[in-house]
């Protein structure tokens, strides 16, 4: 690759365009920060692979040139942990949606953290499972309606970067479709990072979570990300004067960690000198 920053149209496949996403659905503008994020940094395209599971963002892996991993549900962390630790040459990143990487992969999602393996996910939060039909995710909100919660959920949900920061990871952050610029350094300062790197990109679904709970069309539902959210370096987070519904945006935790590979090698030295 040249001393030039690549073109982010270097990294998406034209001929898979236009996506298959519905009318107002936020997993194009997630895919093109991922995009421009892969060509700020000059990613060599031979050494990056693409793993993503099952679901709406799941797909996201047909459009990128560089190679791609297409698991199962909910086990995408599982087969890029293998693919990191056989190559820690590749930059890996794992595209998953809320019912894929947190509801049916959580126990992944902790023990890769936990693990500290180089690895950059970018989890799309649309709050419920949208390919197969609407069903209530662990990052479905309590009392929100979905097509297995018609009258409510009953369960809270997950704040998933303070679990993702509990577990260990290196790097923790939050961003919307609303903030576009902040999102793609968000994910390009996730994929320069060594160790764990999660970035939870909320992208509302209108077709199913947005019709159900009477939330307005698309416009709306991002004018709604625009209103509540809060960047973590404002005053009024520092201050914790967050008013009900709001959340942060931003870099949320930052460690220096050894990653999986790095801690591994010190190991197999410490052997060879017995």
């Amino acid at each position: 690759m040249s001393e030039q920053n690549a073109s982010w149209k270097e990294y998406i496949k034209e001929s898979m365009l236009p996506q298959m996403w519905c009318s107002g659905c936020g997993n194009g503008i997630v895919l093109g920060a991922l995009a421009r994020a892969m060509a700020k940094l000059n990613l060599e395209k031979n050494k990056v692979v693409v793993v993503t599971g099952i679901g709406c963002w799941g797909k996201a892996d047909d459009y990128f040139t560089c190679s791609a991993l297409h698991g199962t549900h909910g086990r995408a962390l599982a087969f890029a942990t293998g693919v990191k630790a056989a190559n820690p040459e590749l930059d890996v990143i794992v595209l998953m949606g809320d019912g894929d990487g947190v509801t049916i992969g959580g126990n992944h999602l902790i023990h890769a953290a936990r693990r500290n393996i180089d690895l950059t996910v970018v989890l799309l939060n649309n709050n419920n499972y949208g390919m197969t039909g609407g069903q209530a995710s662990a990052l479905t909100p309590l009392g929100m309606v979905t097509s297995t919660t018609k009258y409510g959920n009953p369960e809270r949900d997950l704040d998933i970067c303070s679990l993702v920061d509990a577990a260990g990871a290196n790097y923790v952050a939050r961003g919307t479709v609303y903030h576009v610029p902040q999102l793609d350094k968000l994910i390009s300062d996730g994929i320069n990072k060594k160790g764990f790197s999660f970035i939870e990109a909320l992208s509302p679904c209108p077709t199913h979570f947005g019709r159900r709970n009477k939330l307005g069309d698309a416009v709306k539902m991002v004018k709604t990300l625009k209103e509540n959210a809060v960047n973590v370096n404002s005053s009024q987070a520092q201050e914790g004067d967050l008013k009900e519904g709001s959340f942060l945006i931003g870099k949320l935790a930052e460690r220096y960690d050894d990653d999986f590979n790095t801690a591994y090698e010190k190991i197999r030295q410490k052997i060879k000198t017995k």
